[in-house]
């Protein structure tokens, strides 16, 4: 029967050491992340749009091209 006590009894302590080591943020720093989540986000953005303009500039060359060998 002590040698359950003493099991459970360290198991406990060993889990409340775990929890209370934990490195809580601050809130400047939960702001800090998310900015950087949200700057990330917007920059990954800027590429996709500059990506679009470009697939649709290249679609606009080749049909220009393409009515320019119908014309002739």
């Amino acid at each position: 029967m002590k040698k359950i006590i003493t099991t459970f009894t360290i198991i406990c302590a060993l889990g409340l050491i775990m929890i209370g080591c934990r490195e809580e943020k601050t809130p400047e720093e939960k702001i800090e992340a998310a900015m950087e989540e949200v700057n990330e986000d917007l920059e990954n953005t800027a590429d996709d749009v500059k990506d679009a303009a470009e697939d649709l500039q290249d679609e606009i060359e080749e049909v220009a091209e393409e009515a320019g060998d119908d014309n002739n």
